[in-house]
């Protein structure tokens, strides 16, 4: 399975932000991916207000990506900002292509590193996964990272993939954190986990929020790095290696020896 992580820098214009989505996905296309993953806020950055911006999952921007990734033949997975309840927004996932058609909205929100995300965005309550080429996969956005439960219970529903769409803030030691947690969540669910991000869009735009740092990033089951990128725009094109992740999920078996503690808490929490 070959899958692109597309390293853009979106800005605050949503039609030339759907151009990028088009651009990148045709060189994609052209390296041979069948899924192409871009990243958080895709349709807009983060740093303006995003209740203007935000359209209906149905609406024009949500249909233009539907219509790249089709006449593509690829899987799209793209975020985007929809309206909700009291002026707020779900910072929600599109993924779209030959017989998929799914939305996640981020359920983790980022209350954090002084942001206050839930001023403006409604938290999502349901993973999603899509399938591809055979595949399952998992879709995450951004501060979902730091939260292992949902990529463990991403696994245990079946994800043999699993993605990260952010536009991750700046600061000392956050794009190490970044990258730590891509990998830790691999270790964690024996499950390749593709990771990407904003390109860092300089000191200016940097100030006004989590607009992005780059270092996009695949992990294999074992944590190890297979593919990454640096600060700047950039597709990343990787081979997910799902014979060597089934081999990791059966040696190293985290998934069959979780201890029972871990369910009973789960099945509590939902009582």
């Amino acid at each position: 399975m070959r899958i692109a992580l597309a390293q853009i820098r979106s800005s605050d214009e949503p039609t030339a932000n759907l151009a990028l989505v088009e651009e990148y996905t045709r060189q994609a296309v052209d390296a041979g991916a069948s899924l192409v993953l871009f990243p958080e806020a895709t349709m807009c950055r983060f740093g303006v207000p995003l209740a203007p911006i935000a359209e209906p999952f149905d609406g024009p921007w949500a249909s233009g990506v539907r219509a790249i990734a089709q006449r593509a033949g690829v899987v799209v997975v793209a975020g985007m900002f929809v309206p909700a309840d009291h002026g707020r927004v779900t910072n929600t996932l599109i993924a779209t292509g030959p017989g998929v058609d799914a939305r996640y909205d981020k359920i983790h929100l980022y209350d954090a590193f002084g942001f206050t995300e839930s001023k403006t965005v409604a938290p999502g309550t349901e993973p999603c996964l899509i399938t591809v080429d055979g595949v399952t996969v998992g879709l995450t956005l951004c501060y979902d990272i730091r939260f292992p439960e949902l990529y463990v219970e991403l696994a245990e529903r079946g994800a043999e993939v699993i993605t990260a769409h952010a536009s991750w803030g700046t600061g000392p030691g956050k794009l190490d954190q970044w990258t730590l947690l891509a990998r830790a969540r691999a270790i964690d669910t024996s499950s390749v986990v593709a990771a990407v991000g904003q390109a860092y869009p300089g000191d200016e735009l940097a100030k006004l929020g989590p607009t992005g740092v780059g270092g996009s990033v695949v992990a294999s089951a074992l944590g190890e790095v297979v593919a990454s990128a640096g600060a700047d725009p950039q597709l990343l094109v990787c081979d997910v290696d799902l014979d060597a992740a089934r081999k990791a999920r059966a040696t190293v078996a985290v998934m069959d020896n979780r201890s029972a503690f871990a369910h009973v808490g789960k099945a509590e929490s939902r009582a």
